[in-house]
């Protein structure tokens, strides 16, 4: 398979972007969007790639989708924001009813509006702590929730992440969270379970007594974590430990909602209600918005009008394309589409594992899918710079292709659910091809 070219014009803007963009900004792909439509990316070469990232999980009803489009031209006739803290409008309050409506949760129900996931953690923890009257937030090794002087406190990788960005947010503590694929040799997972809840236990003896605890955020489904999965009791348990000590339970569903895993948000494989959820990405199909959906009561501690918001929150573009990306996931049946595509790729990368003994581990919910490369499966040992060169070679021959974990030697599949099996089966070529090279 030959690589994709790159003419002069890309080269110009690669320069440009080298000169005028600040390097720490991280490029997985250095080539020049022309246009994006479905699950393709087309550059100004006249280079397609197939899109296995969707922008980090954004692009779940696919770039550009047409219903999408229609309803934020219309949107633009009217209005490009007024600022709804200065005058409302219907998409932001259509929305937040639409959200309190699929959001988990036989109670009252309120919503705010925000601009990004980090945004959304912020002010979920802002609301925590107004209700609670408390401080602390516990997190879980290995977590993401953001790059903001707080939510990198709450996030557990420091590069690139935290690296040189200190002092951090106080008050912020991290709880050990299970990934069952490195457990200890020889012990069950029903034992490694009761183990990983003692842990949980003895944190809060240790480090940060419950009665001093606002909130614990929980992503259901690691996203950068490198997509690991907790057993459905470890959840539970957590839930629980929560109703009993007047912490509240916070879902951050920003890279796994939408019906990524299968369900309308991945909270919903495990039967646990969350007091409150964090939400983003694909929201609004590549519009910034993001949101904090749950209890009524407590949204509404925040009692002070002004005390949550922002100048562009909700804005009425992002409403309008939510609320199609809403009907869209609905119509065209993305949930049940998500749980399809996740079995097309586990079947291929099982396969793979047979081949090549440098597969570790497959995991996923719905089509949230990572596969974990290790030198080789009895030491386990992670292999970061085989994952490097797989991605490069990927993304080098028409494949839109990310990495994630810890360590950095998972890939993540976060393709649109739009796509077709025609393309993910020739990104899983690619794939193969990269195996066979490397």
């Amino acid at each position: 398979m030959k690589e994709l070219l790159e003419g002069n014009l890309t080269k110009k803007w690669q320069d440009k972007r080298d000169r005028y963009v600040a390097s720490a900004v991280g490029n997985g792909n250095r080539h020049i969007a022309a246009e994006a439509k479905g699950a393709l990316v087309t550059d100004i070469d006249g280079n397609a790639f197939i899109d296995f990232a969707g922008a980090i999980g954004v692009q779940n009803v696919g770039h550009c989708h047409p219903k999408v489009i229609k309803a934020v031209k219309e949107q633009l006739e009217h209005f490009i924001h007024p600022g709804f803290n200065v005058m409302m409008y219907p998409g932001y309050i259509e929305l937040c009813k639409r959200l309190c409506e699929i959001v988990p949760g036989e109670f009252a129900k309120k919503a705010i509006l925000l601009n990004s996931g980090a945004e959304a953690v912020e002010n979920a923890v802002k609301i925590a702590r107004a209700y609670t009257g408390r401080q602390a937030v516990v997190t879980f090794d290995r977590a993401f929730h953001g790059r903001t002087n707080l939510t990198m406190s709450m996030t557990s990788k420091v590069k690139p992440y935290k690296f040189g960005f200190g002092p951090f947010a106080p008050e912020t503590y991290k709880a050990p969270y299970p990934y069952d694929y490195r457990k200890p040799e020889g012990i069950s997972s029903e034992d490694y379970d009761e183990t990983m809840i003692e842990q949980f236990n003895d944190f809060f003896l240790s480090q940060v007594s419950p009665e001093l605890v606002a909130c614990i955020v929980m992503e259901p489904v690691q996203g950068e974590g490198g997509f690991i999965i907790p057993s459905k009791r470890f959840v539970k348990y957590v839930r629980d430990f929560c109703t009993e000590h007047g912490i509240v339970f916070i879902a951050d569903e920003i890279q796994a909602g939408f019906a990524r895993t299968g369900k309308m948000f991945s909270i919903e494989h495990f039967d646990v209600v969350p007091d409150l959820m964090t939400i983003s990405k694909s929201i609004a199909a590549g519009f910034p918005l993001s949101g904090v959906v749950g209890k009524a009561e407590m949204i509404d501690s925040c009692g002070l009008k002004g005390s949550l918001g922002g100048t562009y929150c909700g804005s009425p573009i992002a409403c309008a394309a939510a609320l199609a990306v809403l009907d869209i996931i609905e119509e065209e049946h993305l949930i049940e589409r998500a749980e399809k595509i996740g079995a097309i790729i586990e079947a291929r990368a099982e396969e793979w594992a047979d081949t090549y003994h440098s597969i570790g581990d497959i995991r996923r919910l719905g089509a949230m899918v990572a596969i974990e490369f290790v030198k080789d499966k009895q030491s386990k040992e992670p292999d970061k710079e085989l994952v490097k060169r797989l991605v490069t070679y990927c993304n080098q021959h028409g494949l839109l292709l990310l990495d994630a974990g810890l360590k950095g030697n998972c890939i993540r599949f976060l393709s649109p659910l739009t796509i077709t099996e025609v393309q993910l089966n020739q990104g899983l070529a690619i794939i193969e091809d990269a195996l066979n090279s490397i």
